[in-house]
């Protein structure tokens, strides 16, 4: 890998990884395009803890807050709003964890096909462009219940498809449930904290004992570069959406996915 290699890949997943657009479909489309081997392991989990340094920085008052009081409600001090969606947070991870354990393997497999991403892409988009026409409203992330969590939770199972976009598809889960733009796009990003912070600790761990010729040099900037960037998506997208909506994102996706359908078949 290059040092251009590096900084566009970081990049890529600094800006996608919080946007409704699915990550991993750019990831996998990058290389395709144009011939660069793949990345390794080593750089993929920097690029991660970089985003996950990012949002972890972005919502450092409202998650200092939720450890707080979780962990208070645990010793018998009581529930809070705080402590209350810090459990949610947990609940709403799980079912993606179970999923992700028993099917890796099939997504590493025939589901990173384009053809698949395209479909996720297109089909996951319109659910979205749906959602945000017709069903958000005016609740916050504060009034969920247990079997909204569930819902969403669920939902965002169903990012291990290739192309679907886990926060755009716990968006569209939250805005169907009645959750604000900015609502479910905050519910979305604090999920991705626990989901993150696990994917890279198993590949970290799968790092373990291997024999990767580390550049460090590459890996610190991968790391700043992907921080950097996604701090400043998280920041304007909440912006962007509370003016604009996710119909521009709808597009892209759209859009995307006719393009894949078009050079790959």
């Amino acid at each position: 890998m290059t040092w251009f290699q590096a900084v566009v890949l970081a990049l890529i997943q600094g800006i996608t990884e919080f946007l409704p657009v699915s990550s991993s479909a750019h990831l996998i489309l990058v290389p395709v395009a144009t011939g660069w081997t793949d990345q390794g392991l080593d750089f993929d989990v920097v690029v991660h803890a970089g985003t996950l340094v990012a949002i972890v920085a972005y919502f450092r008052v409202e998650l200092a807050a939720m450890a707080r009081d979780w962990l208070r409600s645990i010793a018998g001090g009581g529930e809070t709003r705080d402590s209350r969606l810090a459990w949610w947070v947990v609940i709403g991870t799980l079912p993606a964890g179970v999923a992700g354990l028993f099917l890796k393997d099939d997504i590493a497999g025939f589901l990173r096909s384009p053809l698949l991403l395209a479909i996720g892409l297109i089909a996951f988009g319109i659910l979205l462009g749906i959602a945000d026409w017709r069903c958000r409203g005016t609740r916050d992330e504060y009034s969920l219940t247990l079997r909204d969590v569930v819902v969403i939770g669920l939902a965002q199972a169903l990012a291990l498809f290739p192309g679907t976009s886990r926060s755009g598809i716990t968006m569209t889960a939250a805005l169907f449930l009645g959750l604000s733009r900015d609502a479910a796009a905050r519910f979305s990003f604090l999920l991705a904290v626990p989901i993150i912070a696990a994917a890279t600790l198993f590949v970290a761990i799968d790092l373990i004992g291997s024999e990767v010729e580390t550049a460090w040099g590459m890996l610190a900037l991968g790391f700043v570069l992907a921080a950097v960037s996604a701090y400043a998506v998280v920041h304007y997208f909440l912006a962007f959406i509370r003016r604009m909506g996710m119909q521009p994102f709808v597009a892209y996706r759209i859009g995307l996915g006719a393009i894949l359908l078009f050079v790959f078949y």
